[in-house]
Order: C-alpha cells, then sequence, then structure tokens
C-alpha cells in the first residue's frame, strides 16, 4: 500500500469515496482536498461522466490510486437503476456496460470492480433471476481474467437499497463460491450488513476471508464510526485480527464536515 495513507491504528488504509466525502466541493477539487486529508486512495461508483483521461490526470495531480469502481447502473428511479445482472433478456445490454467499466478500471488502475446486481423485474422467478445473476458474473470474471481488475460483489440492504437482488452476506457468498474464488470476492459493506443481519463480529469472522474490500459507515444515520450504534473498537479488532490486507472504503455521510469528521480514525481504535 502507498506510504504514508490514512489507515486505521495498526490496521488497513481507508479510501475517500468522492460521492460521499468531500461533497462540499465540485467532484473534479474532491481529489486534491482527499489527498490534502491524508488519503492516498479513492473510490466512487460512476465515472462513466468524465474521459478516462481527465480522471487519470486528476489522479496524478493529487497522487491518489483510484481502488474501486462500479458497473454502469441507469438513472435514479428506473428498472436499470441498480444494475442489470440479475435481468434475463438483458445480456447484450449487461455485457457492453462490463466491457465499458473494464476500460475505466484499466484506465484507471482501479484493482476492483463492483457488478452490481440489480433489481429483479417484477415478472422474474428468484430462481431465474439467480440463474442469470450467476451467468452473468461468471461471464464478467473470465472477462476481467487477465486484465489486473478484480470482479466483487456486495449486498445492500432493503432500507437504503430496495428491491436489490442481493441481500445477506451468505448470499452473496454462495454466488462468489458458485463462480469461484479465485475469480470473485465480496465487497463486505459493514454497513449493509449490520442494517440487515447485526451481529457484526460473527459476520466479519464467517465472511472476511471471501472480502477483496470493505465499506464502513455508522448506522442509522450513516455516518462517520463513531456516531451511530455500532462498537467499532470490537469490529475493527476483529478485521485487524483476521489479517485483512486490502483497502476500507469510508463510503458515508460526515455528520459535520469531511475533514472534521475524520478524527473517528484515531478515535475508534482497531
Amino acid at each position: 500500500m502507498p506510504a504514508g495513507a490514512l489507515r486505521l491504528p495498526g490496521g488497513p488504509p481507508l479510501a475517500a469515496n468522492l460521492k460521499w466525502l468531500f461533497t462540499e466541493l465540485p467532484f473534479e477539487r474532491r481529489f486534491e482536498a482527499a489527498a490534502g486529508a491524508g488519503f492516498a486512495g479513492v473510490e466512487y461508483a460512476a465515472p462513466y461522466a468524465y474521459a478516462p483521461a481527465r480522471l487519470r490526470a486528476l489522479l496524478r495531480e493529487a497522487g491518489l490510486r483510484q481502488v474501486l469502481i462500479n458497473s454502469p447502473a441507469g438513472e435514479p428511479g428506473s428498472p436499470e437503476r441498480a444494475g442489470l445482472a440479475c435481468h434475463p433478456g438483458r445480456t447484450a445490454d449487461f455485457r457492453a456496460g462490463i466491457e465499458r467499466a473494464l476500460m475505466y478500471a484499466a484506465d484507471l488502475g482501479a484493482g476492483l470492480l463492483h457488478v452490481l446486481a440489480g433489481v429483479a423485474p417484477p415478472d422474474v422467478s428468484a430462481e431465474r433471476a439467480f440463474a442469470t445473476y450467476v451467468t452473468h458474473l461468471a461471464w464478467a470474471a473470465d472477462r476481467a481474467h487477465g486484465t489486473g481488475v478484480r470482479i466483487v460483489i456486495e449486498a445492500q440492504n432493503e432500507r437504503d437499497a430496495p428491491g436489490y437482488f442481493l441481500r445477506t452476506q451468505a448470499q452473496a457468498a454462495a454466488v462468489v463460491e458458485a463462480v469461484g474464488r479465485d475469480r470473485a470476492g465480496l465487497l463486505l459493506d459493514l454497513y449493509h450488513a449490520q442494517v440487515t443481519e447485526g451481529d457484526l463480529v460473527r459476520t466479519v469472522h464467517t465472511y472476511l476471508p471471501y472480502a477483496l474490500h470493505l465499506q464502513l459507515a455508522d448506522p442509522p444515520d450513516r455516518t462517520e464510526p463513531g456516531t451511530g450504534e455500532v462498537r467499532w473498537p470490537r469490529v475493527l479488532d476483529a478485521v485487524r485480527e483476521a489479517g485483512y490486507a486490502g483497502w476500507v472504503g469510508c463510503e458515508y455521510r460526515p455528520a459535520d464536515g469531511t475533514v472534521e469528521g475524520l478524527g473517528w480514525v484515531t478515535e475508534v481504535r482497531a
């Protein structure tokens, strides 16, 4: 990992999610702000409004590493708002989106591509949606092979992502097993896991071996750690004890400003 990265004490480095952090600034200025705050890596869901060359320049000028991007999604409120991976009959569109995402990930040096599961159409059975999802994900993993990009998937909670196909860590791990643990992994979002299932220490012990990336925020308001209900020292102890060596994405809504809220990094100790 880059030297000097803002990291959990005794633990993994932190990546600033530029959709959620530094939102007081225009998007392009968030890169410099993240570097100035001590981050060495960034993530954000949707790079597609910008040319790869422009994003590469912003990363280079700030001295940042791109950690993760998402596969393309449709407009909010549309059937494609959360991706197409579980949609039968949309294979050509799904594959075109993955090809575009892999091009961006490779251009930006992002090692991880989060493939969005989607919201299953109401006339499609759960069994058919699952079979479609696994088939699409396996194809995406094949396309990513040899590119330096790994595929990750994420379970999301019903409150924040109504209808999202992938709900629990057990379901997500089963998909990874079906596709192959050498070809895909989990994006283990501790906020979603807590909202849906709770018992985060057990979740970390059980599912961290599947995880290629972590994200965190504190329920109930999705703010920075230490502002909500989670006992973070114990949870982050479990992460450290497991020897997790990846990045941790800060995908939270700062309660009182991004920089002002970064005190949690030293106050909530792993």
